[in-house]
């Protein structure tokens, strides 16, 4: 192999020895990538997904460069929510500006080909969490080449994708270069486009669709340049030379390429790097579809995809990539954690830090984070309750801009909320259960379908999995008691509480005989259960909500009249709706924990159903893809839930119940939750850390992070595709080892641990009501040493409190806590 540029990390190096060993052929030789030496072709979408490049803009799947659709490569964008067969809304995949074949010799270079060949002799395909940069190696002793290539999504450009491919010949060689965009896109739901044509303009070439149901404009323009460089001690001078012809255009019904052939002498390498801009109408109008701005021209789409390529054109690859690495470390500066003894658990977090980060749109604040991210089309590239539960967090307490973003996206969304609580017969807001750009309902009333008959499953998540309105609620006020962002309450926050109020007094149902308000016909996290009454999680949640909304109601009234009259001019508010919220929160249904064993019924009739397992319960399929949920599915009259549920309830509200009721509750729905959902181990990780059970939290970490990397997960559910990366099990991951292992909760003023950390050390940043603080966390002999370094540029103390024990730290000092 030929010496590698600087900066760039050598490929087939000898290694004193892996740090990790991960299953599906995964490795890492440092804790910021991981790497695949043997290519596993049946694991096409799952490897995609892992080794994607991303920015929150759009997501590029870690595929090879001449992959076509049939090998699942995409590059999705944000903001293109569109429907191509009158039943998905999804994000729209745009024609793949980074595809390149190069054949030597006559025959077709495939880094990931296994048989009749030709197979490479050594093969890397490896991501660098770090710089977000995907980079495949691969050698061919037989033909007498070389190649390694990388590629990145910009972070300091979210419209820029660039890649350099470096081919080395060890013989003469005759090289054949196809490159340019490729329109035969990989989408799961139908054809996106309208229409799709390519042109040729100066040295840019451009693709330009238009999408089915909005008419949307998505561009793709590339630009490429080829330069051959003698090796020292090759045959030939060292340095660049000439001889390249020309690029020949092409354009075509399924893409706009590039085609050069040329001879390289022995000892020399090719260069080729190529540079995409990638936009989209919405790109050009603040706020997307809620902005309510006209859609651009698509000759204005163009312009701006025009202008943004050649600024990147113009920039040499050192500095591009330069500028990159610096968004990065800024970036990870807040974000990591350092785990000291354990580079295993290091990796597998950073892995999942790194993917919630690149599904979130940080950029904007009209944009979900989707339940896969950008990593494809499954669940439509839109938000669950995920979002605030388990993406959001990590963004509250390192980046608060971030988590105020997600917040306003569900404000601007406000409109769809009400629509749909209207269209139900309710009031208020009435959150959708899969909410894309607008906030409408998008989730599909027959979402599975029944594998042994092949009928559809009618489901109600769109309907009767309420608790995604009371879960943003609760989020607005975790966001305001960790920021202090007042402003925020008086523009955005307080209108969606009072709206999610509304509409729970709607949905609840009063009981004359025991004078009480049931919530009937629900589902709760557990989705296996559909049409269930007073569930746990949700009738808790309501009163939680409903407490706040009248606490904000009273807030206001003191401290910004002007405000509150406004509101509730604007949404038609009245006094004797308050009494009607505190009605709700006094006497709605909540079961108390059993006096003999502290366990707390999930629903009504809950503990009625067969006390079986999931083990026992999966010898009763009849086909491995039947879904087990409701109608009648094989969990559904059992007491085996898909995922946490009242343990779910205890992550939230960490003080509403003591620990030994909190025990007793793990103990007793653990083994009988199959961790259907991604989102299911993560919970149990974090409560069993509070209740002792270490080495169950330790487990569950593990099984929580490695989702996506040991492929655990169904990509088909009911015969559904839900593939990609659970971008929601990535963010959680954050709030395992700092809210679980690390004990943080918040207290007046600043932050307090109840640390139980499995490993040598815990370091990571923290930031609230402004003020950022470095935590360190030392494990010794079963006690712990917190050290708490202030941020000199802090306006004010933090309170930092060591289980009992608080101090208060100074604008850059440092304070040293046992406990």
């Amino acid at each position: 192999m030929a010496a590698t540029t600087a900066g760039e990390p050598p490929f087939f190096s000898d290694k004193e020895h892996r740090v990790i060993h991960l299953e599906n052929n995964l490795a890492g030789e440092t804790t910021w990538d991981i790497y695949e030496e043997q290519f596993v072709p049946d694991q096409f979408v799952t490897t995609g997904s892992n080794y994607m490049i991303g920015n929150g803009y759009l997501g590029y799947r870690g595929t090879f460069s001449h992959d076509r659709a049939d090998r699942f490569p995409a590059c999705v964008l944000s903001d293109t929510y569109d429907n191509a067969d009158g039943t998905w809304k999804e994000l729209v995949t745009a024609p793949n500006g980074l595809y390149t074949r190069i054949a030597v010799n006559g025959v077709d270079l495939d880094p990931g080909a296994t048989s009749p060949g030709p197979a490479p002799a050594e093969y890397r395909r490896s991501l660098d969490l770090r710089y977000s940069t995907w980079r495949v190696a691969a050698t061919w002793p037989d033909i007498g080449v070389s190649m390694r290539e990388e590629r990145f999504a910009g972070l300091a450009d979210l419209h820029l994708l660039a890649a350099r491919t470096v081919l080395r010949a060890d013989r003469d060689a005759e090289l054949h270069i196809t490159t340019g965009i490729d329109g035969v896109v990989w989408s799961l739901n139908g054809n996106h486009y309208a229409e799709l044509s390519g042109l040729e303009d100066g040295d840019q070439i451009e693709m330009r669709g238009r999408t089915v149901e909005h008419g949307y404009t998505v561009v793709v323009r590339e630009t490429a340049s080829t330069r051959i460089i003698a090796a020292p001690g090759g045959s030939n001078e060292a340095g660049e030379m000439p001889g390249i012809e020309p690029w020949v255009i092409d354009v075509t019904a399924e893409g706009v390429f590039r085609t050069v052939s040329l001879t390289l002498p022995a000892g020399s390498e090719v260069i080729l790097e190529k540079r995409v801009a990638c936009y989209s109408s919405n790109d050009l109008r603040p706020g997307g579809v809620t902005g309510g701005q006209p859609l651009p021209d698509p000759a204005t789409v163009s312009a701006a995809a025009r202008e943004d390529l050649a600024t990147a054109a113009a920039v040499t690859w050192e500095d591009l990539v330069a500028e990159h690495r610096s968004a990065w470390d800024t970036r990870w500066e807040r974000a990591d954690i350092e785990i000291g003894g354990d580079d295993r658990a290091q990796l597998l977090l950073r892995y999942n830090l790194y993917h919630n980060i690149i599904a979130t749109p940080s950029h904007t604040d009209h944009l979900p984070i989707g339940a896969r991210g950008l990593s494809c089309q499954a669940y439509q590239g839109a938000a669950f309750w995920d979002q605030e539960i388990f993406n959001l967090p990590q963004f509250l307490f390192t980046e608060p801009r971030i988590a105020r973003n997600i917040l306003v996206y569900r404000y601007r969304t406000l409109e769809g909320a009400r629509t749909k609580a209207r269209d139900l017969g309710y009031r208020g807001a009435f959150y959708a259960w899969i909410s894309g750009d607008s906030g409408e309902e998008i989730c599909p009333s027959y979402f599975f379908k029944d594998v042994i008959s092949g009928r559809p499953i009618r489901n109600h998540f769109n309907d009767w999995q309420i608790h995604v309105s009371p879960d943003v609620a609760y989020t607005v006020r975790r966001y305001v008691e960790a920021t202090g962002d007042e402003e925020f309450l008086e523009q955005y926050g307080a209108e969606i509480v009072f709206e999610v109020a509304r509409f729970l007094f709607s949905r609840a149902h009063y009981n004359a005989d025991r004078d009480r308000y049931d919530i009937i016909r629900v589902l709760g996290p557990d989705e296996y259960h559909e049409n269930v009454d007073n569930n746990f999680f949700t009738n808790v949640q309501t009163r939680y909500v409903l407490e706040y909304a009248i606490a904000v109601h009273g807030r206001l009234a003191d401290r910004a009249p002007e405000v509150l009259a406004a509101i509730a001019e604007r949404i038609g508010l009245e006094e004797r709706e308050l009494q009607r919220w505190a009605d709700l929160a006094a006497k709605v249904y909540i079961p108390d924990p059993d006096p003999e064993t502290g366990v707390i019924e999930q629903f009504a009739g809950f503990f009625d159903h067969e006390d079986t397992t999931p083990e026992e319960i999966k010898k009763r399929l009849i086909d491995p893809g039947e879904y087990w949920g409701w109608p009648n599915g094989i969990a559904v009259a059992t007491q085996v839930s898909k995922q946490a549920d009242v343990t779910q309830l205890f992550m939230l509200h960490p003080t509403m119940y003591d620990r030994d009721t909190m025990k007793a509750n793990w103990e007793y729905y653990e083994p009988r939750t199959q961790h259907g959902s991604s989102l299911s181990p993560a919970v149990y990780a974090i409560v069993a850390a509070w209740v002792g059970h270490l080495d169950e939290a330790v487990r569950y970490f593990f099984k929580s992070c490695t989702v996506d990397l040991y492929n655990t997960a169904k990509a088909i559910s009911g015969g559904t595709f839900i593939g990609g990366i659970h971008t929601a099990a990535c963010g959680v991951a954050w709030q395992i080892v700092v809210r679980g292992f690390a004990g943080m909760y918040v207290v007046d003023g600043g932050f307090g641990f109840n640390p139980h950390v499995p490993w040598e050390r815990l370091d990571f940043t923290l930031r609230r009501l402004g003020r950022g603080i470095d935590i360190g966390i030392e494990n010794k002999a079963g006690s712990s040493v917190l050290t708490a370094r202030a941020h000199g540029d802090n306006d004010g103390p933090l309170a930092i409190e060591l289980r009992n024990e608080r101090t208060m730290v100074e604008p850059g000092a440092e304070v040293v806590l046992h406990g």
